[in-house]
């Protein structure tokens, strides 16, 4: 009968054996994630790291995240902005470990986040090219600006009728409404809200949902915002999305995003006009209705200094003229020692009318006297 041993016995050699070909070595590794299990209070996270080709799994080994390694996962969620799930697939660094009841598994150390980053920036680019060949966006060599159908509408003179794509219950809605309905300038804003999920793996489809429910009754609005907060990377992987940016670049109405801070740009920002944040878009608004109102003040003072110089102008051509009329009264021509001629009460300018021996009214300053004409004769000095 051949030896037997305790099962714990055979298990200590692979332990000890394990240990002794992998203790302190370290291993960076690239694989998907699978059957991701976290317990936040214990701090663990346990799962599957598995390789495949095409759709067939040719290696598959367990992994786990222990308390003093689980801020890795906070850390790659906070900098990346992506929950940390299944199907990822992700860079981290594992040591081999063995335990006599978990048997064997990879402990994860850290996690490379840059990996998941730059793996969406290669995405964005290839749609960007895209995007470029079939013309829906043209590049500007000097400036490297994008420019779409949408980004270059003429804004209207007013955009008071706001159709509102964001998130319900999130910072973005709250912090674009804040900002308008408590504006200290008294604006009265129509705002319709057309909540949808911002991110996650049905969020640009679900987007592209609400923009057909405007599209569909644009007359009502004036411009289209998209709001939500900041986040990282790949918390935008929704607004990199082709049909998303396509929809936005040829959307009748004005599209003015605010969907990140300063260090995101997505597609979709590139296509619509970019005003970074939620609070900077709302903003953005009541500093053009601002404008308007500049404008309109500045008009009308213009339009009062017009009316008060042509007031004046018209005033001193008034008294011009009055005056012409006062030295040319009959009273001020008497006080020169003049005289007015008539006969029978009609004044006679026609000196051919006045006949010899008739009888005629001489009109001076203070005084009328009538006269009978005994004798005409020519005035040589008019000769």
């Amino acid at each position: 009968m051949p030896a037997i041993q305790r099962l714990s016995e055979v298990v200590t050699e692979i332990e000890d054996s394990i240990r002794n070909r992998f203790s302190g070595r370290t291993f960076w590794i690239q694989a998907e994630i699978a059957d991701v299990k976290k317990y936040t209070d214990k701090k663990w996270c346990f799962l599957k790291f598995t390789e495949k080709s095409g759709n067939l799994i040719v290696t598959e080994l367990k992994g786990v995240f222990w308390s003093n390694t689980y801020a890795a996962i906070t850390n790659f969620e906070q900098a990346t902005g992506q929950v940390f799930a299944s199907g990822l697939e992700i860079t981290c660094q594992v040591r081999v470990k063995f335990h006599q009841r978990y048997g064997l598994n990879l402990e994860v150390i850290d996690i490379d986040y840059a990996y998941a980053v730059g793996k969406l920036e290669m995405e964005r680019k290839l749609i960007i090219d895209q995007l470029l060949r079939e013309q829906v966006i043209v590049q500007d060599e000097s400036s490297g600006r994008y420019f779409s159908n949408n980004n270059r509408l003429p804004l209207p003179l007013l955009f008071q009728r706001i159709a509102l794509i964001t998130a319900p219950d999130s910072d973005g809605q709250r912090d674009f409404q804040k900002v308008i309905r408590n504006n200290k300038y008294g604006f009265a804003f129509s705002v319709t809200e057309f909540l949808s999920q911002i991110q996650g793996d049905t969020a640009s489809r679900m987007i592209l949902e609400r923009l057909s429910q405007v599209q569909a009754a644009q007359s009502k609005f004036d411009i289209v915002v998209i709001a939500r907060g900041g986040g990282s990377d790949t918390d935008f992987k929704s607004f990199n999305d082709y049909e998303l940016a396509k929809a936005v670049a040829g959307f009748p109405l004005p599209v003015l995003t605010g969907i990140g801070h300063d260090r995101n740009t997505s597609i979709t920002d590139l296509v619509a006009r970019q005003m970074r944040t939620p609070t900077e878009v709302a903003t953005f608004i009541l500093e053009h209705h601002m404008s308007l109102d500049r404008e309109v003040d500045e008009l009308k003072k213009r339009l009062y200094r017009a009316a008060d110089l042509r007031i004046e102008r018209a005033k001193n051509m008034l008294e011009a003229y009055q005056q012409r009329i006062n030295n040319l009264s009959p009273a001020t021509i008497l006080k020169k020692g003049f005289a007015i001629l008539s006969i029978d009460g009609k004044i006679v300018t026609n000196p051919d009318l006045i006949a010899v021996n008739a009888t005629i009214q001489a009109t001076l300053k203070n005084v009328v006297i009538e006269s009978t004409v005994t004798k005409k004769n020519e005035n040589e000095n008019e000769r």
